[in-house]
């Protein structure tokens, strides 16, 4: 049985979510470290969006495909190490733009980079979170987790839009160096936090079933693979995520080629971009806040997880209907909230049911090489059907129906979820 949240040891946090005795320090340095990853993150996406354009979007498949092959090659590196070699990155790019070095190809570069470097840094987040919770758990603390990088997302842009005209976008890449450090900080403190928790539980002091902190496994993708193909589950969720990529990229092509005849001048590009991004991590962090944790606990991480394809088949729809910049642009501030705050959360407790092994290396695959890869392979598609001559409306429609099967399958996957929980709570029991 779990503990109920305490609310007098912690009375504002236990009217945010539902946090119980022994997780406070591990939720809030979980929180932290999200916080600090993705404000760094986000000070960097409109820079990355811009330089897209810059390059031209008749390019953008060719560097959604390089974006896919450069994440095969990284995809079996693990550690804190590997963000310390990201700010190393960062820093490079910083003297090549000041410097007005091939800015061309800078441009390119840093478009793939980062498109890398959001994913992996990520799925080595949530690896960690689903290696460190249970099940139960993460149904009542990843919104709020999930919280603290909406709170991060929401930093971000107000930093790029109100320094990329005064400073310029290159001088953007050193605050975002900072912050990226600072996640590694947090995450270091949570190991101890962790190692912290394990000893209390081992002592008797707490009845909260965390799991303990242990060594991340090494992530060889073709293992990961294997356990992909042997799994109708995790194969279940490997085609989520390529739906997901389809919904999205089809959705970030038409924002380009909008915002393209907007201007030509690539510090605006990038305000535009970071004002998008504000006011979607305004959206999200006010449900992720108020209602994530409480719609996971009461519907499960199935009907959490088809919220999303419902959105998009909404947003298509009205796409279809009225193809302007005003509906792209609700249209991707809804969307991306909807993930951000609800289904993203969702999609990672399904992770909790899974072998330790599956949740770095399958999980590494699914969230990488599978989410890349689509993104190339959708992207083609998308500039195959403008080829045709198919306007963007005819698009929308007919990605109607795949939003359905999309949403079907997230609730069987939900079932599968609460049956594999189930199962472990039973054969916890008996090892008792």
């Amino acid at each position: 049985m779990s503990q109920p949240a305490d609310p007098h040891t912690h009375p504002l946090l236990s009217r945010l979510v539902a946090v119980q005795a022994g997780e406070v320090r591990a939720l809030l340095w979980s929180f932290a470290y999200f916080f600090c990853l993705l404000a760094g993150y986000y000070v960097l996406r409109p820079v990355r969006d811009e330089m897209g354009l810059a390059s031209g979007i008749k390019n953008l498949p060719w560097l959604f495909t390089a974006t896919f092959f450069v994440m095969l090659a990284v995809v079996p590196i693990y550690g804190a190490l590997v963000y310390h070699f990201f700010v190393a990155n960062i820093l490079i790019f910083w003297v090549l733009l000041t410097q007005g070095i091939a800015l061309q190809l800078t441009a390119q570069t840093f478009f793939v980079w980062i498109s890398v470097f959001n994913l992996f840094a990520v799925s080595v987040f949530w690896s960690f979170m689903a290696d460190l919770y249970g099940s139960e758990q993460g149904k009542r603390l990843f919104g709020f987790i999930a919280a603290g990088g909406s709170a991060g997302a929401l930093l971000g842009p107000i930093i790029a839009t109100t320094l990329a005209v005064p400073i310029g976008r290159a001088n953007l890449l050193i605050i975002a160096a900072v912050l990226l450090e600072a996640a590694v900080f947090c995450a270091l403190r949570l190991e101890t936090a962790a190692a912290a928790f394990k000893a209390e539980r081992d002592a008797g002091t707490t009845g909260v079933t965390t799991k303990p902190a242990q060594a991340a496994l090494g992530g060889s993708w073709i293992a990961g693979i294997m356990m992909i193909v042997r799994s109708p589950y995790l194969a279940g969720i490997a085609v989520w995520v390529a739906l997901l990529s389809l919904a999205g990229t089809f959705l970030y092509f038409q924002q380009a080629e909008i915002v393209r005849v907007m201007t030509d001048d690539p510090n605006q590009r990038t305000a535009i971009f970071a004002r998008i991004d504000l006011a979607v991590s305004l959206l999200t962090i006010v449900v992720q806040f108020l209602a994530t944790g409480k719609l996971i606990k009461r519907f499960g991480a199935g009907p959490a997880a088809a919220f999303l394809p419902l959105v998009f088949a909404i947003g298509f729809i009205a796409l279809w209907a009225t193809p302007m910049l005003w509906v792209v642009i609700a249209f991707q501030a809804v969307q991306r909230a909807a993930n951000f705050a609800i289904s993203n959360p969702a999609r990672e407790v399904l992770f909790t049911v899974v072998e330790r092994e599956e949740k770095y290396k399958a999980k590494n695959v699914i969230d990488n090489v599978v989410f890349r890869g689509s993104d190339a392979l959708f992207g083609w598609l998308f500039h195959a059907l403008r080829g045709l001559g198919l306007e963007l409306g005819a698009i929308s429609l007919a990605t109607v129906p795949v939003t359905a099967a999309w949403l079907a399958l997230a609730l069987a996957l939900g079932r599968m979820q609460e049956k594999r929980a189930a199962t472990m709570a039973t054969a916890a029991e008996i090892k008792l």
